[in-house]
């Protein structure tokens, strides 16, 4: 099946109104976006003002994909860490008046930060996942209560970094409302190459689809997200694999490869948006 196509804005759209962003994606051919928190942080925008970003996206006929939240629960500083829990909590609730269904978490350590901590070396695995859990415990009875739909992405370097990671976390609260994040690039850069397996096997787990690609390991962060269909990902596979799974929601444009929007596109991410739609329109045969 034909699946609506997103994008995540940043770089340079981020000094953009929404009005203008959507009127850009628009314009490029997107049917959705998926907003960050520099366009939907309830510490700064009142529920009213959401409510208005919704409006802005509905009358340019765009969806809301999602809203990206993604805060780190596995932290050694406890005040932070309960800080972030209380953030995404304020985010559920205040989405949820707003009338958007679908937040993106992750679990961390974040690794891509001076310092990072790691898992196994300067934290237990049982102590990271003891804080994962204590904070689900408190996240999810309030995404039931507001019908909001968590999912869950697993990112290189963190506690849930891969499909099997992943599935522990979801497996371990069985519940409607907590779900994946599908992005195949953190899968590929795990060595789990199948992705259409994996797609399969997380079925109705699926709440949100990233498109992004992905070359090399975790390891030493040896490894690019390249422009679609350089990388690892078998995008025939991966498309034919939702279908399967009966994934019928919209997939979003994550585009991370920085070098190239900055030395080749002049830091424009109008152009790597129109680019990466232009490569995954011909990647899906739409």
């Amino acid at each position: 099946m034909k699946r609506k196509i997103g994008f995540m804005p940043n770089g340079s759209y981020n000094s953009m109104s929404a009005e203008e962003v959507c009127k850009s994606l628009k314009r490029i051919g997107y049917d959705c976006v998926e907003w960050t928190q520099t366009f939907a942080s309830p510490r700064q925008k009142s529920v009213k003002e959401l409510k208005e970003l919704v409006r802005i996206s509905q009358d340019n006929g765009l969806e809301i994909s999602e809203i990206v939240v993604q805060q780190d629960l596995v932290l050694k500083d406890e005040q932070k860490r309960k800080d972030n829990i209380a953030y995404i909590l304020e985010c559920i609730r205040a989405y949820s008046e707003a009338g958007i269904d679908t937040i993106n978490l992750f679990t961390g350590p974040i690794p891509w930060i001076d310092n990072p901590l790691k898992v196994g070396k300067d934290i237990s695995e049982g102590e990271a996942w003891g804080m994962v859990f204590s904070a689900f415990d408190e996240i999810l009875p309030v995404a039931e209560e507001s019908g909001m739909n968590l999912a869950v992405e697993n990112v290189w370097g963190m506690l849930c970094r891969d499909f099997f990671t992943n599935r522990y976390l979801i497996d371990h609260y069985k519940s409607p409302y907590l779900g994946v994040n599908y992005d195949p690039s953190h899968d590929i850069l795990a060595g789990h190459l199948d992705v259409g397996w994996i797609i399969e096997n997380w079925g109705k787990n699926i709440k949100h689809v990233h498109l992004k690609d992905a070359v090399g390991i975790q390891e030493d962060r040896k490894f690019i997200f390249p422009l679609p269909g350089e990388g690892n990902v078998d995008w025939k596979s991966f498309h034919s694999a939702l279908d399967r799974a009966g994934y019928k929601g919209p997939m979003s444009v994550e585009f991370e490869s920085f070098v190239y929007v900055a030395k080749v596109l002049n830091g424009d991410w109008e152009k790597a948006a129109e680019l990466s739609l232009n490569n995954f329109r011909l990647l899906f045969d739409y």
